[in-house]
């Protein structure tokens, strides 16, 4: 009986578990997305991982949000047929893991702004540890909320053990 109550148990963790653990990411921060933000400087020490969500915040018609490559990034440039999300609260799910690259494509913003995203996402199951220049605060940001849940989540197993 206990044991079938902990299979049931963590089918329904390995389904839930990426969703609760998954990070919403505001771009920016406080200063959303705009031009003259060091967007490097902000995504420095943060830990991208798949199933987190990069949230660009804006006022709608100033600004847009272009998923490029590599070379669209260090030109600025969009490849035909990119579609640009222009909601002012988009939304992007990390659902892979690789090198991504985001830029406005509203005037000059990307060139001059430089409004222009680049991060890394690594596995969902990735979890290094803090290296001797990651602060303790951005650790503690970026990790915490995940250590939270998993705590949480390892009560809850102990509870039908």
């Amino acid at each position: 009986m206990a044991s079938s109550q902990l299979f049931f148990v963590l089918a329904i963790l390995a389904i839930v578990a990426p969703s609760i653990l998954a990070t919403d990411f505001i771009v920016g921060d406080d200063k959303g997305w705009t031009i003259n933000v060091d967007y490097q400087a902000w995504a420095q020490g943060k830990l991208f991982v798949v199933g987190d969500n990069l949230v660009f915040n804006y006022p709608e018609g100033v600004h847009n949000v272009l998923k490029v490559n590599g070379t669209g990034f260090q030109e600025c440039a969009a490849p035909a047929g990119t579609v640009a999300l222009t909601s002012g609260k988009d939304v992007i799910n990390l659902a892979t893991t690789g090198r991504k690259w985001y830029i406005c494509g509203v005037s000059k913003h990307c060139q001059v702004g430089p409004q222009k995203l680049f991060i890394t996402v690594m596995p969902a199951s990735f979890a290094p540890s803090p290296s001797p220049t990651t602060s303790a605060a951005t650790t503690s940001s970026v990790n915490g909320a995940r250590l939270g849940w998993m705590i949480v989540v390892f009560g809850i197993l102990g509870i039908f053990i």
